[in-house]
């Protein structure tokens, strides 16, 4: 059967018109995710809280807490305190020590402290913690972790969570005998220091305004 001249006319124009398709197909890219995030509506920004700047710790001390066993803390008598570390012996569990960098931390933050001196370094993970209706950063290792050698040691250290500033802490034998007391189990008696504790605006006891005297 012979085909018109209209309907070749017509067949004609269809083969080009699919090999011009092809063609245009052929000197585009294939899709990426990048074409998937040009579509998406842009995601509202969030921001952390501003950097605090890194206290004064001239005269900050370690005491015993009057208010739990196998706790110390740590600041300036009469100011409220900057730090926090202490054991949990919970029974069938390893001992545990814990730290608290009493500074303000937004909620659901996470973040590495860092303790530097006494010739270590030690990296322990705090994430944003509620105490007492307000949020600080705290986290939690067992006691036999090397990460606690900085506070072992007799001389000075660091304390330093990003954006909440970096802590001095002044040379103390204290958190070095709350370590070793935690991981052997014994019950911790310090050499004798400062009966100092600190501002209850952090949920702690008020200081006597100067040391007391050492019999």
């Amino acid at each position: 059967m012979s085909t018109s001249p209209h309907r070749r006319k017509e067949q004609s124009a269809s083969l080009i018109g699919i090999a011009l398709l092809g063609l245009l197909a052929a000197c585009k890219p294939p899709p990426t995710d990048a074409d998937l995030a040009r579509d998406m509506p842009q995601a509202a920004p969030t921001f952390a809280s501003d950097p605090l700047p890194s206290p004064e710790t001239e005269g900050a001390v370690w005491a015993l807490s009057t208010q739990a066993e196998q706790r110390m803390i740590y600041g300036v008598p009469g100011e409220p305190a900057l730090a926090a570390l202490e054991c949990s012996e919970e029974t069938g569990e390893l001992p545990t020590l814990r730290i608290t960098r009493l500074s303000p931390a937004d909620e659901g933050a996470g973040a590495l402290l860092a303790l530097v001196g006494n010739g270590h370094i030690g990296r322990i993970a705090v994430d944003a913690r509620d105490m007492g209706g307000r949020t600080f950063w705290q986290g939690d290792l067992q006691a036999a972790a090397i990460q606690w050698e900085p506070l072992a040691g007799p001389r000075q250290l660091t304390v330093t969570v990003p954006g909440a500033g970096m802590v001095t802490l002044n040379p103390s034998t204290l958190p070095g005998e709350l370590i070793e007391a935690c991981r052997t189990g014994e019950p911790l008696i310090p050499t004798p220091v400062e009966d100092a504790v600190f501002d209850a605006e952090t949920g702690e006891e008020q200081p006597e305004a100067e040391p007391s005297s050492i019999p």
